[in-house]
């Protein structure tokens, strides 16, 4: 590694995908569903789906919904969630499969990004989905407590035991009481990268912020910006914050920052915004920081792996791969990969996480039945066979994910067991960590281009005063 470009002491990390082989990119390109572009799966290979997720689950028909149970035939079931675009399409391969077990006729209703303000205007109206799917763990609480939500011990308790650690077990429940199931997870904890700008820059992977933070400047210097950031989506920000936050301070004040027993003006918070100032020196990001705060997820994603690179990385989770292979010519494996998050001090497996969690607003025989079903391993692997999707399901065998780079994200998120968290984002109340424009997101943005340390940490003590109940 060339000594200007990172630190010559610095242990590289591997990549996710090691020997990878060229290979041809089939499909065509789709519309952005929100969170990511995935190559159309072909007629033929939908066939085949379901074949392979019932080969890599432990029992095919483990959390199947009985199809003789009575009454279930016939019967109609509204699901809403996040998806929409290419993920909806996988998402109606569950609900398919759901249909031709059991009969029911279900419905799906696609939220977009708005999942709080949707359901807050269908529980005004008094007609709630049957089964809606939460993006953060913030709005199960508040939904749960509010009385919204119908408990599930006695729905899908063994099945959620028999299938999830206790961690997502945990994370399901409020006061004890088990409200949701988590389908669907997400690594945020990588970093991709273009792999022939890394080539050619003769570099690699650091294992270190600090080597990160270096190797950024080298690409800098030789002219090549090193990362794309999506700044307009503050979502992006909020995960790069607690990515920093929970290797610099750790699990447990991470923990008590998210449950605001610590002001955002503690110094901890502000050495993170200190190091994210670092990291994310003006002269490293694609466009400088009013290019960034101008940029989409979706675009910085493209920047990052277009024939022209307009920079060498970019940061977010594991569905970058989807918009690797909708919106770019490149090959994941090839032209793109991945590697873990860098660590502070001694690595380790701390993994941010997020996810969509399944509650049940409307109590019906068809609603538990489509409960049970997503906390068994089967509708987890229908999903994964398709490509586009983490299971947090123990029993989702790591073989139905299509690609080496897929599997090998799926592995690392099962085998940090209890030691991830959920970025702060999804955890704090919604006003202020999960809606665009405001709160966390907003200050974010506005501190990418400032770079004003305590003035940030004082409006996001403040907003987080008016967010959080006395």
């Amino acid at each position: 590694m060339p000594e200007d470009l990172g630190d010559r002491g610095e242990r590289p990390y591997p990549r996710v995908t090691q020997g990878s082989q060229p290979g041809t990119r089939h499909g065509t390109k789709t519309d952005v569903d929100g969170r990511g572009w995935h190559t159309r799966i072909r007629s033929a290979a939908l066939a085949a789906v379901l074949a392979v997720a019932c080969s890599a689950v432990v029992a095919c028909s483990a959390g199947r919904p009985s199809s003789s149970a009575p009454g279930l035939s016939g019967q109609r079931l509204e699901v809403a969630a996040v998806w929409s675009g290419v993920e909806q399409r996988h998402f109606e391969l569950v609900l398919r499969e759901f249909t031709r077990q059991t009969g029911v006729s279900a419905t799906y209703t696609s939220a977009g990004y708005g999942v709080p303000a949707f359901l807050a205007a269908r529980l005004a109206q008094g007609r709630p989905p049957d089964v809606a799917f939460l993006p953060q763990p913030g709005l199960l609480r508040r939904y749960a407590a509010e009385h919204r939500l119908v408990p599930l011990d006695d729905i899908a308790g063994h099945t959620v035991a028999d299938n999830y650690s206790p961690a997502w077990r945990r994370l399901g429940s409020v006061g004890g009481t088990l409200y949701g199931v988590w389908f669907k997870a997400a690594n945020k904890s990588l970093i991709w990268y273009n792999e022939g700008v890394f080539e050619r820059a003769g570099v690699a992977p650091p294992a270190g912020v600090d080597g990160l933070a270096s190797l950024a400047r080298g690409l800098a210097r030789s002219g090549m910006p090193a990362f794309a950031v999506g700044g307009r989506d503050g979502w992006t920000l909020a995960d790069w914050f607690s990515n920093l936050y929970l290797r610099l301070a750790g699990p447990t004040r991470y923990d008590l920052l998210a449950a605001h027993k610590i002001p955002w003006t503690d110094p901890s918070v502000m050495a993170t915004l200190g190091l994210m100032a670092r990291v994310l020196d003006p002269r490293v990001i694609a466009g400088g920081p009013a290019g960034a705060v101008a940029t989409s997820y979706q675009e910085s994603v493209q920047q990052a792996f277009a024939p022209r690179p307009a920079a060498a990385m970019v940061f977010e989770g594991d569905f970058v791969a989807g918009l690797v292979r909708g919106a770019t010519r490149a090959v994941l494996g090839v032209d793109a990969d991945a590697f873990p998050f860098p660590a502070i001090g001694q690595p380790g497996p701390m993994v941010v996480a997020g996810g969509d969690a399944a509650v049940l607003m409307r109590r019906s025989p068809a609603g538990e039945a489509f409960i049970r079903y997503l906390a068994g391993p089967q509708a987890g692997a229908i999903w994964a066979a398709a490509g586009g999707f983490i299971s947090p399901n123990i029993n989702v065998g790591l073989s139905v994910y299509p690609d080496a780079i897929g599997r090998s994200i799926a592995a690392g998120l099962l085998q940090a067991g209890d030691d991830f968290r959920f970025s702060l984002s999804d955890l704090t109340p919604v006003g202020f960590g999960g809606t665009e424009g405001q709160g966390m997101r907003k200050i974010l943005r506005q501190f990418l281009v400032s770079r004003d340390i305590s003035g940030a940490a004082t409006e996001l003590e403040q907003a987080a005063g008016r967010a959080y109940p006395p």
